[in-house]
């Protein structure tokens, strides 16, 4: 499946946040990912980011597709990480 992640946390835990996303997906802009991922790699993820939230004030919202073809995207402005997919 085809996934994008946004998150808003507080300061002292969004380097860990960071981090752990940087693990599955790829980082497009502040607090933002997309990427491939399996089902199991995202209930992994979604379980490690529950240790390290405080779900009163964090938040992490997941957009899913079957596949990233289906998505249209359109980037106003700079492209902070631009994805390449040659090899």
């Amino acid at each position: 499946m085809y996934v994008i992640l946004v998150y808003d946390m507080d300061k002292r835990r969004v380097g860990k946040m960071l981090k752990l996303c940087r693990q599955y997906l790829n980082w497009i802009q502040n607090s933002v990912f997309e990427g491939a991922i399996t089902e199991v790699k995202l209930k992994e993820l979604i379980a490690e980011a529950k240790l390290m939230m405080d779900e009163e004030t964090d938040s992490l919202i997941i957009f899913k597709s079957r596949e990233e073809h289906w998505l249209e995207k359109e980037v106003v402005g700079r492209e902070k990480n631009e994805l390449d997919n040659l090899l």
